[in-house]
């Protein structure tokens, strides 16, 4: 008999955790399991096995007790089963569910059948009381008609044939009234306007990008977990579960363009030796550093890279105990930042490639990090605290506890001054360090909040004269928009059917993109609060990113794909 073991029981619950978008559950289970030492091949397991082999179980259980059933009929008696019965029960037990089932149902039915028979019998009494009466009824009408014909030819006689005409006007009068009334019945303009005036203009296609303007860029084996663009020209980076980075050419000008039609120029970042992919080497996060010369990479084996933008491997940094969810250069881009399921947070040396300082102040994984200036940071975790820490110092400058929840993200506002959070506690909070307690409890959202993004606007900013705003994207399928200055709600965003897990603000802050699991990429315009542009693919999207210049928009996506949408207005 094949037997599973409880290392590949452990991968198929990892792989399902993953593939229904638990990401932060599924790499805890792949740490604490230690999914990266097993020997699974992840390429021979397809999408949805578990839910497969949990089927195929039932199946078996099914087929099992049919062998041991002498009835003939057994074929058809599974409806009268529940999952669970099949997965609880052994076959004998099934099989007298079965034939409970089947007794109560055969006694039900003479009964039914009973009561049938007797009310058929009382409607033809019925029936034939009223037959008579019908009869009886007739033969009066007709009785009651031969003396109306008398009488009325006895009129006819008397006074002549003067009146006919005036009663088929009457007729035929009628019979045009009826006419208009039903012309009018089915044109729809009984009782209110047409139904072609309420949606003459449809509303969903101008706003589409058409397949022109977009570019697809195929080449990755497996989901397509983040992108991001360079800061210094037209080079897109993709990290991938299929264990390899890409750093791709694309072309300035329109996708429509011959340049843009040509195959694209493609680097391939492998983060494994071997010949075949290893799940435990999922890109997981990358980021450019300030002047686009160098990309680093995070990958769930606890490792992070740092490759030139032609591709060449410059460094390995290796310290980490568990996966790498985030990681962040310093403005200066003399050090780079990692956070890790290991609870700590790592301030690497460029220069040495060594490590300069590691942080262990959390009690649970770290789930994201951002540099407040070239020495300070932020750093929040699964145990719902917020550490702000400093390179050279043992102890935390500030630390923010509020949370109810999971803390999923953080970012520091363009100045430093504030910092917003967001937390699977529905809520998002902004900080000061001039004070313990948040500046405000942002609680409009009604499910987990994922990310959030400040606009590129404000003091400090390109775009200093337009207002400073906060976006959070939640699993409630709904984007806000926020007032970081009092604190409130500018508005929501609904768009999107699936939980939201990336948004972008535009370079001018003009407008925002947002990708979701309902395969749906929206642009919206941040002062309408109205979508713009649309664009719908064939999976999930966990990134959507600008290039600098604000006429391109990149998408990654859960079937494998990377998009490159042109946008302009």
């Amino acid at each position: 008999m094949v037997s599973i073991t409880s290392t590949e029981l452990n991968y198929l619950v990892f792989r399902y955790l993953h593939e229904s978008g638990f990401t932060h559950s599924a790499f805890a289970l792949g740490y604490e399991a230690g999914i990266n030492k097993s020997m699974v091949d992840g390429n021979l397991v397809p999408p949805g096995a578990l839910v497969t082999f949990v089927q195929k179980g039932i199946q078996y259980l099914e087929l099992e007790a049919n062998s041991n059933s002498m009835d003939a009929d057994m074929d058809d008696d599974f409806s009268f089963l529940q999952p669970l019965d099949l997965i609880t029960k052994d076959p004998y037990e099934l099989q007298k569910i079965i034939k409970a089932k089947k007794e109560n149902l055969q006694k039900d039915r003479v009964e039914e059948n009973e009561k049938h028979n007797e009310l058929n019998q009382e409607n033809e009494r019925v029936n034939a009381l009223e037959r008579e009466k019908e009869k009886k009824g007739r033969e009066q009408e007709q009785e009651q008609d031969k003396e109306r014909i008398e009488k009325e030819k006895e009129r006819e006689r008397e006074k002549g044939k003067d009146k006919e005409k005036p009663l088929q006007d009457h007729i035929n009068r009628e019979k045009c009234e009826d006419k208009v009334i039903v012309e009018h019945e089915e044109n729809g303009t009984l009782g209110g306007p047409e139904p072609m005036d309420i949606s003459t203009i449809p509303t969903s296609l101008p706003c589409d990008i058409p397949s022109s303007d977009v570019k697809i860029l195929e080449g990755h084996t497996s989901e397509v977990f983040a992108c991001a663009w360079s800061p210094s020209g037209s080079l897109l980076a993709s990290g991938s579960g299929d264990s390899t980075a890409r750093i791709w050419t694309i072309a300035d000008g329109p996708s429509s363009s011959s340049a843009q039609n040509a195959p694209s120029n493609v680097v391939v970042l492998k983060h494994f030796k071997g010949r075949t992919n290893e799940k435990s080497k999922d890109v997981t996060t990358l980021d450019w550093n300030g002047d686009g010369t160098l990309l680093a990479t995070g990958s769930y084996d606890g490792q992070a890279r740092i490759w030139s933008k032609d591709g060449e491997l410059r460094s390995t940094l290796n310290k980490h105990k568990g996966p790498i969810f985030s990681l962040k250069w310093n403005k200066k881009g003399d050090f780079l930042l990692s956070g890790s399921v290991d609870k700590t947070a790592i301030v690497w040396d460029i220069k040495t490639g060594e490590w300069r300082q590691q942080f262990e102040f959390h009690s649970a994984p770290t789930l994201d990090v951002d540099w407040r200036n070239n020495v300070s940071f932020a750093t929040c975790s699964t145990d719902s605290m917020i550490h702000v820490c400093k390179v050279g110092e043992n102890r935390p400058m500030k630390t923010f506890s509020g949370h109810q929840g999971e803390v999923n993200a953080i970012k520091w506002d363009p100045t430093g001054s504030l910092l917003a959070s967001c937390s699977d506690d529905y809520t998002a909070k902004i900080w000061s360090m001039k004070q313990d307690k948040y500046l405000h409890d942002l609680k409009e959202h009604v499910k987990e909040i994922y990310t959030i993004r400040w606009s590129p606007t404000g003091p400090g900013t390109n775009n200093p004269n337009q207002q400073l705003l906060l976006a959070s994207a939640s699993f409630d399928s709904t984007i806000k928009l926020w007032d970081v200055e009092l604190g409130r709600l500018i508005c929501s965003l609904n768009g999107h059917r699936d939980p939201v897990y990336s948004v972008a603000f535009s370079p001018n802050g003009e407008y925002l993109a947002s990708g979701s699991m309902d395969k749906c990429m929206h642009i919206w315009s941040v002062k309408e609060g109205k979508i713009v542009k649309t664009y719908t693919g064939n999976g999930g999207i966990f990134e959507v990113c600008w290039n600098k210049e604000g006429d391109k928009v990149a998408a990654c996506f859960a079937n494998n794909i990377v998009c490159v949408l042109d946008f302009r207005m």
